[in-house]
């Protein structure tokens, strides 16, 4: 497991804010939960469609509200299963835990289920999440920097971090300029990272997502070169180890309802979002406020045109050579039936 330190009052301010970027501000569900508490006899029923007696979650950071309420740990407890929790610097981290088994369900951006599927990483899509505005994500440069457009961005170095969902953003907006990956000096460096660069100004120019985009546009010191808006994006997704999904179902879908729940609530309330998660994030109401109006947080279901989508990806990553394999992502996908065992009735389209 990866994590990211917490060596310096920076990195502790920051470590928080990670699961608000690129895809992974996952207000998983913790505040109000519409469902009437267990019966006896609904817990025994549950009971029976489940093997684990611990759930391995994954998570981004210290302020995953789903793990701060203890949302899970009400609802699984009736049914004798204890939750443990694991923080990771970012998705392919994550991912890396549920390849060795130490994770079986976690939130991710689009991007890195294709670079674990192409390891042989095996997990399966349960559910996404609905794509946001995109203008939490974006190119910036320095106010007074010389480069004014993406086209400018040729020869020049550009930080983000590879196999996550800014690279696939990164691609989309040099191919609206005509240039590729290989055209500028690609500089892999995590969010964190990324935005403490920035701040040295020891790079040129970065991708920099929600709530760091957020806090430097209110400081008027950045130029945004190109968000996201416009640019078809997946969305996250939620996933599971395959034979943890296979052999849980009932646990999987209280995860998801719980999650839907709150992204409802969340999306209907920015401002009460803003105020509940500013005393820990250390951030004013009104920027998370707006950090929260970019984002979408109820779930849909893996139609065939989500997978289709994340198909294109896939295939665009195999033709620029960034996997070595060809991968059919549906190979990572349930039976109809499994979704319908694990997809609460309130997920819709």
């Amino acid at each position: 497991m990866v994590e990211i330190s917490s060596k310096s009052h920076f990195k502790l301010f920051n470590s928080f804010l990670l699961f608000l970027v690129g895809g992974v501000f996952t207000l998983s569900t913790t505040l109000v939960s519409c469902k009437a508490p267990n019966t006896p006899e609904k817990a025994a029923n549950a009971s029976n469609s489940t093997k684990t007696k611990v759930l391995q979650m994954g998570y981004m950071t210290a302020g995953d509200l789903l793990k701060i309420k203890g949302v899970l740990e009400k609802r699984l407890t009736p049914l004798g299963i204890k939750v443990e929790w694991s923080k990771f610097a970012a998705g392919p981290q994550l991912l890396e835990a549920m390849n060795v088994g130490s994770v079986d369900f976690g939130f991710v951006g689009e991007t890195p289920p294709i670079f674990a599927q192409a390891s042989g990483v095996p997990f399966v899509y349960v559910a996404s999440s609905k794509p946001g505005t995109g203008e939490g994500t974006a190119v910036v440069v320095e106010k007074d920097s010389s480069i004014k457009t993406i086209a400018d961005l040729k020869g020049k170095g550009l930080a983000f971090q590879r196999a996550t969902a800014q690279q696939y953003f990164v691609i989309k907006v040099l191919e609206e300029a005509g240039l590729k990956l290989s055209d500028i000096k690609h500089i892999n460096l995590t969010p964190l990272e990324t935005r403490a660069a920035f701040e040295r100004k020891s790079v040129e120019a970065a991708v920099i997502g929600d709530p760091h985009l957020a806090l430097f546009e209110k400081t008027n010191r950045v130029r945004i070169i190109r968000d996201g808006k416009g640019i078809t994006t997946q969305g996250g997704y939620w996933l599971g180890s395959r034979n943890f999904v296979k052999d849980n179902p009932e646990v999987v879908k209280i995860i998801l309802s719980e999650v839907n729940n709150i992204g409802e609530w969340a999306e209907a309330n920015p401002q009460q979002v803003a105020k509940l998660i500013s005393p820990e994030a250390k951030i004013d109401v009104p920027t998370l406020e707006l950090v929260s109006k970019r984002r979408r947080y109820t779930l849909r279901p893996l139609s065939e045109e989500v997978l289709s989508g994340q198909q294109k990806i896939a295939d665009l990553f195999y033709e620029q050579k960034f996997i070595t394999k060809k991968i059919d992502v549906r190979q990572a996908t349930l039976s109809s039936e499994q979704y319908a065992a694990v997809t609460p009735s309130e997920v819709k389209p």
